[in-house]
């Protein structure tokens, strides 16, 4: 497999989709204070911080909330998410994702998770996916929010690779940009308009052989 040695993929959007699961608690947070949240308004939000994210909606709802006010809202928010993921099945693995994973292991590839979300394990566990990663780097493990490459440099740490030996697996531009960051190699996970900057863009994780994550490594 040339230079490449590991593969390191985000969750959402690439392993498994909770973003309807994210809509929902935020849409429900944005109509207890009196607005509404679309599902046009949730794609702002990929990539983006959980604080972030609060903030961003919050002023589009032109509410007005104390830091303290807007932990609790933080709160509310993942409280409703995390019982919702709660009853999560390995049903909702994206076509050819767990395939995928468990090709590049039997390749001698190692994996790692590389997400900032906080409830990654609980997502893994659900799935049944948690022992087909080498290392899991979630938003407990690092503070930097993506673009920065933390989440990615931690990974290949975690593995004992060197960046440049790594291929990331992103459906958002913030993620491919960490991967640029970190001086990785990078597939997108979606629209070639929207993640042009990745070595290659694919549909979805169905498309990837172990012939195509080669020839990025080239």
């Amino acid at each position: 497999m040339s230079t490449i040695k590991a593969c390191l993929f985000d969750l959402d959007g690439v392993i498994v989709d909770t973003a309807i699961y994210h809509y929902k608690a935020w849409r429900r947070l944005a109509n207890s204070l009196g607005f509404d949240f679309t599902e046009h308004d949730n794609e702002k939000l990929k990539g983006v911080s959980r604080v972030r994210s609060l903030e961003l909606i919050l002023s589009w709802g032109g509410v007005s909330k104390t830091t303290e006010e807007q932990e609790l809202l933080a709160t509310q928010k993942n409280e409703w998410y995390v019982e919702m993921i709660s009853h999560m099945t390995p049903a909702e693995i994206l076509p050819g994702a767990k395939q995928f994973v468990e090709d590049c292991r039997a390749a001698g590839l190692k994996t790692a998770l590389g997400s900032a979300s906080k409830n990654s394990m609980t997502i893994l566990e659900k799935i049944n996916m948690v022992n087909l990663f080498d290392a899991i780097i979630d938003g407990t493990k690092v503070s930097k929010a993506k673009p920065d490459p933390e989440v990615f440099l931690k990974g290949a740490e975690e593995l004992g690779v060197k960046p440049e030996e790594c291929v990331v697996f992103e459906d958002a531009i913030a993620g491919i940009e960490a991967a640029i960051a970190g001086g990785m190699k990078s597939v997108g996970i979606g629209s070639p308009d929207v993640l042009g900057k990745a070595n290659l863009v694919v549909s979805g994780l169905s498309e990837m052989t172990l012939d195509k994550l080669e020839d990025v490594g080239k």
